[in-house]
């Protein structure tokens, strides 16, 4: 990889510049016990009530998969809310992905981070190397199965400052599904930007397989040196091996 053609850094989220126990100890267990109290609070705005169609419709599209989903049982708003919250549930158990359970969880987690019950995280090294990139004249982008909006709010909420301001552009599941190549392709198109001239950075080897193959760089980030495919031309422990002054 010659640095001097990378324009972008494109980031993964969880298990890259946030540690995974913040997403799956803190912002999920957070979201499964605010959604009833969400879903009743906010019932009578249209947001609310289209995002539990949209999770009906996922729902149905669950069901006719033979996943078996929880009943989603017919009647009053009561027990749309209650269908809604026990599916939503099973949804975060099942570690989905599916576009209306992040749309949710993203407003869900807005209310927590709004009242100063939330906090975002990164690693120690992402602040410097966000700052390292923007002064090299990079874009700084985020690709996550998370909302945009909860991207935002985590970079905006770290203990260390915002970093929204060094952050050029947010793609989430609206793009497409993060093993897909043409998910990637769609990203380099939005930025305008050759796949060549973009660096993607994730602890997922299926993500990176993904963004290799739509032409852009990759680096496997591997925090812990737990990756089971592991290519040390190709792998990173910490942000500050990613084009150091």
């Amino acid at each position: 990889m010659d640095a001097s053609q990378v324009r972008v850094v494109l980031l993964d989220i969880e298990g890259t510049t946030t540690p995974i126990d913040f997403v799956y100890k803190t912002l999920f267990p957070y979201a499964n016990r605010k959604v009833e109290s969400f879903l009743h609070e906010h019932f009578a705005e249209e947001a609310a009530r289209s995002l539990i169609r949209d999770l009906k419709a996922q729902h149905d599209t669950d069901a006719s998969r033979g996943l078996q989903p929880p009943a989603w049982r017919p009647g009053d708003s009561e027990a749309e809310i209650g269908s809604a919250v026990e599916y939503v549930r099973w949804l975060i158990a099942r570690d989905s992905k599916c576009t209306p359970l992040k749309s949710l969880q993203g407003k869900i987690w807005q209310e927590g981070f709004d009242s100063g019950e939330l906090h975002g995280e990164v690693y120690a090294d992402v602040p410097p190397a966000f700052a390292r990139w923007w002064r090299q004249g990079r874009k700084i982008c985020i690709y996550s199965s998370g909302s945009v909006l909860a991207q935002r709010l985590l970079f905006r909420t770290v203990q260390s400052g915002d970093l929204t301001p060094l952050i050029a552009a947010y793609f989430d599941t609206q793009t497409g599904v993060n093993t897909a190549p043409e998910s990637y392709e769609k990203i380099a198109a939005a930025l305008a930007h050759a796949a060549g001239e973009i660096l993607f950075v994730s602890d997922a080897v299926k993500e990176i397989a993904a963004a290799k193959a739509s032409g852009m760089h990759a680096l496997l980030c591997d925090r812990d040196l737990a990756s089971t495919v592991r290519d040390s031309a190709a792998t990173i422990r910490t942000f500050d091996d990613i084009f150091p002054d």
